[in-house]
């Protein structure tokens, strides 16, 4: 009774609802998505996720292309987020002055706070004139022997939407792979300066090791990311149900498909497939989140452990 009433059980009790509660939201969303997408789910079965066929005027619906659009634009951003990411965290936390480190930290955060239809514009308005005038004849004139740089240019396409989903993505790399490369132990840099090493055979050999499981979290949470954008890769991709192997081509995303037809969606196997969509990205996303967390969950015990 005393420690119910000092509010050791209450502030208890009340955590733990607040726990579950996180918990039943996710249960009650799971559960709508899979109810509502139940005419979807017995028209098509797995042949809703293998075909590209994408027409309600016939009802005939496949979610290959958005899936397509959707990988293809987060592993591009990914190709590009990835190496300026972890290498810009790897100047803030071990080679930058303090100050300056802090500050560049600072402007990092205000960029991940930019609202997406900003990025959205921006693409539009200065993104795709440099892609067209100068990215574009370089990859031509470069790897135009791949499949992956053939075809016309209009502005719109998967390498336009990738591009700016990297933009998007990087402040979230960096932040996180920055707070990682802190947490390693000083003990670990003493100990290979003591023996010899230079400042970046520290940085190479024994921090990004050590840390490496924790960058790899970052990496898995700017994918998911990447995974759910909407309006700035609707705005740039093209918003065309093909699955095409250049990436000059436009092409959709699950995201985008749901933002742009879910209004004007009529009858109950349009609605559904739709709906089915978003159960299909919504599991892409979670899986994504655990297995970041897990990664970032491992980095720390090993710091704890050491």
């Amino acid at each position: 009774m005393r420690r119910l009433l000092r509010g050791d059980q209450i502030t208890y009790l009340i955590t733990l609802a607040a726990a579950v509660s996180i918990l039943m939201i996710v249960g009650l969303i799971v559960t709508e998505l899979w109810q509502n997408s139940q005419p979807a789910v017995h028209a098509f079965g797995w042949r809703f996720l293998q075909t590209s066929k994408w027409d309600p005027n016939l009802g005939k619906f496949g979610a290959l292309p958005f899936i397509y659009g959707t990988c293809v634009t987060s592993f591009l951003a990914l190709l590009i987020a990835i190496p300026l990411g972890v290498s810009s965290a790897i100047f803030l936390a071990e080679l930058a002055p303090p100050r300056f480190s802090s500050f560049l930290t600072f402007l990092i955060e205000l960029l991940a706070a930019v609202p997406s239809v900003i990025y959205g514009l921006l693409g539009i308005f200065v993104l795709l004139p440099i892609i067209r005038e100068y990215l574009v004849p370089a990859l031509r004139h470069t790897l135009g022997f791949l499949p992956l740089f053939q075809g016309a240019f209009y502005g719109v396409s998967l390498l336009s939407a990738g591009i700016i989903l990297a933009v998007m993505v990087v402040p979230f790399i960096i932040s996180v792979s920055r707070e990682v490369l802190l947490s390693v132990p000083v003990e670990q840099r003493e100990a290979a300066l003591a023996l010899g090493a230079t400042k970046w055979e520290t940085t190479w050999q024994i921090v990004l090791p050590y840390a490496s499981t924790g960058i790899a979290g970052s990496v898995f949470l700017a994918l998911a990311r990447a995974l759910g954008e909407t309006m700035a890769v609707t705005m740039v991709i093209g918003n065309t149900p093909a699955i095409a192997a250049s990436l000059f081509s436009p092409g959709y995303s699950i995201a985008a498909v749901i933002a742009n037809e879910f209004a004007e969606a009529s009858g109950p196997l349009y609605v559904s497939s739709l709906v089915f969509l978003g159960l299909v990205l919504f599991g892409l996303t979670i899986v994504i989140n655990a297995l970041a967390r897990i990664f970032v969950l491992l980095t720390s015990q090993k710091g704890v452990q050491s």
